[in-house]
C-alpha cells in the first residue's frame, strides 16, 4: 500500500520548502513473538520487514508483582534514552522497540541509540525491533494542529494497542500482554484511558521484588530532581536554549567546549568555537559563573566587563569538603583565587549562562558513604578530578563502601551544590590491579572488550599460506638481508629494513612495512571494529590490541624466518643520503632477523662480525645519521621526555624496579627511516589524491605557549628564541651549563609542555599542512598498520596510487575521511592519557613496596603554594605543596616573572636542584598520590624525618589508633 508523507523543511539559504515522500505501508511485518503463527516468517516476508522473532513464547525475566501473567514490555522514546542502564540489565528482557522510538533516540543521542542497538542485537535479552511506521495497521498520520511529539505518544498508544489485540489470537492457555513504560504523565493517563495497562518505569522496577539492587539504576526523571530540604537556590538559572541560540548568533553569548580544571575545582576554561583567535579560551572562576557545566559539555558564556578579567589562578584546590551543601566554605575558598596581578596577565573571562549539549558519560569512582545511620543518600567521588561530586541514593552502601563502581548523571537542579545521579555497577575491590586497569580504559574510553565472532569470522582461515593469487602485484623479495629492530619482547613487528650497495656504487635502502591492508578489507566487521579502535593501546603490562592477536602477533607481524605479505618503500641513495629514486610496491619478505636495538647496537659496534645484516645495520647507521643531521639543521626539534621502564615480577606481576628509558642509537636508526618513509609516502598519495590524502600536521605553537620557558631560560641567563622551529632548536642546542650538565635536559623537557598535539588531517579540508617538530612540509603515518587504523587508510590510498588494489567510495569522500581524522585523534589522545595513568598506577605499586626514600630533585614549575618537581631517577613528577590541612600555613611569595616561590625566606627557582622525601599517600584510597616534601634546601619550620615510617612504627598501638581515628 503506498500512501505519501509531507513536511516542510528550511534550507540552508532560509527558505522553507514543501516536501513531499512517498511512504510505504505492507501487511507482512511479523511481530517478533516466537508464539506467533500468524505472522509471516521474516525470510518470506522480504527486504522491509522487521529482524527475526526475537520476543520467547514463553517471556521470562523478572517477575512483577504487577503483573504476574507473562508479558512484553514496551517503552516510550523518554523511558529508553534516561533509563537505559536499567534496561541493559540481564534481568529485563522481551522488550519491543518501536521504530518511531528509534528515531527518535537516534536523532537525540548517538550514544544511547548504539547501545540499544547492541542489545537488540544481543540473542540473550530478547530485544526486538517492530517497524511500526511501516505497518499498515500501526502507521498514524498527524492531525491538523497535532505537535510531531503528541502524534508519535499515540502512534506507541496505537502499537501497543495493536500488540495487544494480535497476541490474543494466539492459541495459548496463557495471554501475553504487551506492558506500556512511559514516565510523562500526559501519556500514561491517555494510555490508561484507552485500557492499556501502563506504569512508570519506578512503579515496574519496584514490583520486581526479586531484583531489588534494580532500584539503585533508576535514573531521577525530572532535570530538577527530588529536592533537597534547604530548598536555597544556588545557581543561577539557565537560559533556554532558543534563546542562547540568538544571543550566540547576535554575538552576545559565545559558544565553546567547557575544559575544568583538574587542579582547580573553581576554575574552568571554555574553548570557543569558530575563527575568534582573541577570544579562543575564556576563563571562567567560581561556582556560581560555573553554573553547573560539567567538562566536556558544549556551553554558552556571557564575557564579563574587562574590569572583572581575572588571570589564570595559580592556586591548586580540591574539593575536599564532606557537607554537600556547605556553600559558605566555597566562597572562603573563592576569595583565594582573587590576588592582584599584572594587567598583561588577566585573560577574557566570563560566566556560564546556559548548556547547549551534555556531554555526559557514565563515571567511575567510588561512594563516600554519608556519616548519618541508615541514609540512602550518600556522594560519589569520580575518579577524574575534573567531574564534580555526584550525589545518589543507593540501599546498597554497606556493600559498595570500598568499591570501584560506575555513576551516571541524572540532572543537577539550580538547588542542589552537587548533581544527582544512579548507581549503574560495581568493578570490584578498589586497589585491585584488575579493577583498576578496567576503570582506566572506561575513565579513558578505550574499547576493550573482546573481538566479537562477527569481527573474528573475517580473519584467515588456518593454517594460512601465501597463494598465487597473494602474489599478484606483489614483488618477490625474500633474497634481501631484511631484519626488524624492535624493544624487547615485542610480538607486534611492523616494520623491517634492509640495506645494501647496488651495482652502480649507490646504496639500496628499503623500509618493509607489514600489509594489514591485505588482511583488513574495507567496510567489513574487522575493519568498522580497527577505525572503532583506533590505536593499540600500550599498557605497563599488558596491551589492547587494535586487530585480534592472529593478525598483530603472527600473520601481519614481521617475524624472522617466516614469509610475510609487505608494503615497500624503496629508495636507491647516494653516500651523502641524497635520494636518487624512490619506488612503491607490494612485496613478499623473509626478515633474517629480528632483533632487539640493544642487539643491533651490539652487531654495530662488534670488531668480529661481519655477516650480511651486521653489514646491513652498519649502512643503515651510517645513513641514519647524515639524515638526522640534515633534519636538524633543517630546524627539527630534538625534545626530550622522561620515559620509565618497569621490571615486572614474572609471579605476582608487580614492579619490582622502575628505571628511565635509555635510548641507543639504533633506537635513532630506525627513526630516521620510519620518518623518511612516511615523509616519502605522504608526497605521493598527495600527489596522485590532493583532495583526499590523509596526512598528520603538527601546529606552531602560539608565541603564549613559549612564556614559562623563555622565563625560566633567562632565570639562569639563557635566551630561548621562539620565531622559528629552527630557531628554538638552534638557541636549545647552545642553552647549555658547564656546572649544570642536566639543565639543556630540562629544557627540552619543558619545550615539549609548550608544544600543540599532533593531528591528522585530510588533505582536501585543509591547507596547512607542516609539521612544526619534524620541520617537514607534508608529513603522515605509514610505518605502522598493525598498531595505527590511519596507517591501514595510507596503505589503501597508497596500493591505489601505484595500481596494487582498487579503490572504494568512502576513501574519495573527504568530508567521511575528515570524520574519521577526528575520531583517530580523540582515541590517540585517550590511549596517551591511559598509557600515563597506567605508568601512574605502577609506579604507585613499585612505591607501596619500596617504602620512603628521600631522592635528587628539579624543579619544573612553581605555583602560588607549591612547587613541581621532575626526579630523573625514576622518570617522576610530583607536586610539593607547602599548605596542609590542620597545619599552620607558612609565609609564602609568588613571583610570576621570574618564575620563583619564597617560603618562609627560602627562594625556589625553576631548574633548582632540590632533595625531596617521597612516601605513596594512601589515606583516599581513590586518589592514591606520590607524597613528596622539600628535605633540601631545608626551610624554617618544616622539620621532615628522613624515615617516617621508622618514627611511626615507635608509637605504641592505642596512640596509632588513635591517631586513625582522628584522620
Amino acid at each position: 500500500m503506498l500512501t505519501s508523507r509531507t513536511f516542510v523543511k528550511r534550507t540552508r539559504a532560509g527558505a522553507v520548502v514543501k516536501v513531499v515522500r512517498e511512504h510505504y505501508l505492507r501487511e507482512d511485518i511479523a511481530c517478533g513473538a516466537a508464539a506467533c503463527r500468524l505472522c509471516p516468517p521474516p525470510a518470506a516476508a522480504g527486504a522491509g520487514a522487521a529482524s527475526a522473532p526475537a520476543l520467547e513464547a514463553r517471556p521470562s525475566g523478572a517477575s512483577s508483582s504487577l503483573c504476574r501473567a507473562p508479558h512484553f514490555l514496551l517503552p516510550d522514546t523518554n523511558l529508553l534514552l534516561h533509563q537505559i542502564d536499567v534496561l541493559e540489565d540481564p534481568a529485563i528482557k522481551n522488550v519491543i522497540v518501536l521504530q518511531t522510538v528509534l528515531q527518535e533516540v537516534r536523532n537525540r543521542s548517538a550514544p544511547v541509540y548504539k547501545r540499544i542497538r547492541d542489545m537488540i542485537q544481543n540473542p540473550e535479552k530478547h530485544f526486538y525491533s517492530f517497524t511500526n511506521e511501516h505497518h499498515k495497521e500501526t502507521y498514524i498520520e498527524q492531525k491538523r494542529g497535532e505537535t510531531s511529539n503528541d502524534r508519535n505518544d499515540r502512534a506507541i498508544r496505537v502499537a501497543v494497542n495493536w500488540y495487544n489485540e494480535h497476541l490474543k489470537k494466539i492459541e495459548d492457555e496463557e495471554k501475553i500482554q504487551v506492558i506500556f513504560l512511559t514516565n510523562d504523565r500526559t501519556n500514561k493517563e491517555k494510555a490508561l484511558e484507552e485500557g492499556i495497562t501502563a506504569y512508570t518505569c519506578e512503579e515496574y522496577i519496584k514490583s520486581l521484588t526479586a531484583n531489588p539492587e534494580l532500584v539503585d539504576r533508576l535514573a531521577c526523571v525530572s532535570d530538577e530532581g527530588k529536592e533537597i530540604e534547604s530548598g536555597k537556590i544556588i545557581f543561577p538559572e539557565h537560559i533556554p536554549l532558543s534563546k542562547l541560540q540568538q544571543g550566540i548568533k547576535s554575538g552576545i553569548y559565545l559558544q565553546g567546549t567547557y575544559r575544568a580544571s583538574r587542579e582547580n575545582y573553581l576554575e574552568a576554561t571554555v574553548w570557543v568555537h569558530g575563527d575568534a583567535e582573541e577570544n579562543r579560551e575564556i576563563i571562567v572562576q567560581g561556582l556560581k559563573h560555573l553554573n553547573r557545566a560539567i567538562h566536556e559539555d558544549i556551553v554558552a558564556v556571557e564575557l564579563l566587563p574587562k574590569n572583572e578579567w581575572v588571570a589564570p589562578s595559580s592556586v591548586v584546590l580540591q574539593d575536599d569538603g564532606q557537607n554537600e551543601d556547605d556553600v559558605e566554605n566555597e566562597e572562603e575558598k573563592e576569595n583565594m583565587l582573587k590576588t592582584t596581578v599584572n594587567k598583561d596577565m588577566l585573560r577574557p573571562t566570563g560566566k556560564v549562562v546556559g548548556i547547549i549539549k551534555r556531554n555526559w558519560r557514565p563515571y567511575c569512582g567510588m561512594l563516600s558513604k554519608s556519616q548519618i545511620k541508615e541514609a540512602r543518600r550518600h556522594l560519589f567521588t569520580p575518579a577524574d578530578r575534573r567531574i564534580p561530586r555526584i550525589r545518589i541514593e543507593t540501599r546498597q552502601a554497606e556493600t559498595l563502601e570500598g568499591q570501584r563502581i560506575i555513576v551516571a548523571i541524572d540532572g543537577w537542579p539550580r538547588n542542589s551544590r552537587y548533581p544527582n545521579g544512579h548507581f549503574v555497577k560495581n568493578l570490584g575491590s578498589a586497589g585491585d590491579k584488575e579493577t583498576e586497569t578496567e576503570v582506566l580504559l572506561l575513565e579513558h574510553d578505550v574499547p576493550h572488550q573482546a573481538f566479537s565472532q562477527a569481527v573474528l569470522s573475517f580473519l584467515p582461515k588456518m593454517p594460512w599460506s601465501i597463494t598465487e593469487e597473494d602474489m599478484k602485484h606483489r614483488e618477490d623479495l625474500r633474497h634481501l638481508n631484511v631484519c626488524s629492530v624492535d624493544p624487547p619482547g615485542c610480538t607486534d613487528i611492523d616494520d623491517a629494513l634492509h640495506c645494501r650497495e647496488i651495482e652502480n656504487g649507490n646504496i639500496e635502502v628499503g623500509v618493509h612495512i607489514a600489509d594489514v591492508s591485505h588482511f583488513i578489507r574495507p567496510g567489513n566487521a574487522l575493519d568498522e571494529e580497527s577505525v572503532k579502535r583506533g590505536t593499540t593501546v600500550y599498557l605497563c603490562e599488558k596491551r589492547i590490541d587494535m586487530v585480534p592477536e592472529l593478525l598483530s602477533s603472527n600473520l601481519c607481524s614481521l617475524r624472522s624466518n617466516v614469509d610475510r605479505l609487505a608494503f615497500s618503500c624503496i629508495w636507491e641513495m647516494n653516500h651523502k643520503a641524497e635520494i636518487l629514486k624512490t619506488r612503491f610496491t607490494k612485496s613478499i619478505i623473509n626478515s633474517k632477523a629480528s632483533l632487539t636495538y640493544a642487539e643491533a647496537q651490539m652487531r654495530i659496534d662488534s670488531a668480529t662480525m661481519n655477516d650480511e645484516i651486521t653489514t646491513s645495520l652498519r649502512g643503515l647507521n651510517k645513513l641514519a645519521k647524515i639524515l638526522k643531521k640534515k633534519r636538524i639543521e633543517n630546524g627539527a626539534l630534538t625534545l626530550s621526555s622522561p620515559e620509565v621502564r618497569f621490571h615486572i615480577d614474572s609471579e605476582t606481576h608487580d614492579p619490582i624496579d622502575l628505571q628511565t628509558k635509555e635510548l641507543k642509537e639504533t633506537n635513532s636508526m630506525v627513526e630516521e627511516f620510519m620518518l623518511l618513509a612516511n615523509i616519502s609516502v605522504a608526497q605521493k598519495i598527495y600527489d596522485e589524491f590532493p583532495e583526499f590524502a590523509l596526512l598528520r600536521k603538527h601546529p606552531a605553537p602560539p608565541p603564549s605557549n613559549y612564556d614559562i620557558l623563555v622565563k625560566a631560560a633567562k632565570s639562569k641567563n639563557l635566551e630561548i628564541k621562539t620565531d622559528s622551529a629552527k630557531a628554538l632548536a638552534e638557541s636549545l642546542d647552545k642553552a647549555e651549563s658547564p656546572t649544570f650538565p642536566y639543565l639543556n635536559t630540562l629544557l627540552r623537557i619543558l619545550t615539549t609542555r609548550c608544544m600543540m598535539q599532533a593531528v591528522y588531517f585530510c588533505s582536501g579540508m585543509d591547507n596547512d599542512f607542516h609539521h612544526y617538530g619534524l620541520a617537514s612540509p607534508i608529513y603522515t603515518h605509514f610505518t605502522s598498520p598493525i598498531r595505527r587504523y590511519a596507517d591501514i587508510i595510507v596503505h589503501r590510498l597508497l596500493a591505489v596510487a601505484i595500481g596494487a588494489d582498487s579503490t572504494y567510495p568512502e576513501l574519495t569522500d573527504k568530508h567521511k575521511l575528515a570524520d574519521m581524522c577526528k575520531n583517530l585523534n580523540y582515541r590517540h589522545k585517550m590511549a596517551q592519557y591511559a598509557q600515563r595513568a597506567s605508568v601512574a598506577f605502577h609506579t604507585q605499586l613499585f612505591f607501596k613496596t619500596k617504602g620512603v626514600v628521600n631522592e635528587d630533585a628539579y624543579i619544573l614549575f612553581v605555583r602560588k603554594n607549591a612547587i613541581v618537581v621532575l626526579i630523573p631517577k625514576y622518570g617522576l613528577e610530583g607536586t610539593v605543596f607547602f599548605e596542609e590541612k590542620d597545619k599552620p600555613t607558612p609565609k609564602l611569595d609568588y613571583n610570576n616573572e621570574v618564575p620563583s616561590l619564597t617560603v618562609e625566606g627560602t627562594t625556589l627557582h625553576v631548574f633548582d636542584k632540590v632533595k625531596v622525601n617521597i612516601t605513596l599517600d594512601d589515606s583516599n584510597i581513590q586518589h592514591q598520590k606520590m607524597r613528596m616534601v622539600l628535605v633540601e634546601p631545608k626551610i624554617l619550620g618544616k622539620d621532615v624525618p628522613a624515615n617516617p615510617s621508622t618514627e611511626a612504627s615507635s608509637e605504641n598501638e592505642p596512640e596509632k589508633k588513635k591517631k586513625k581515628l582522628q584522620k
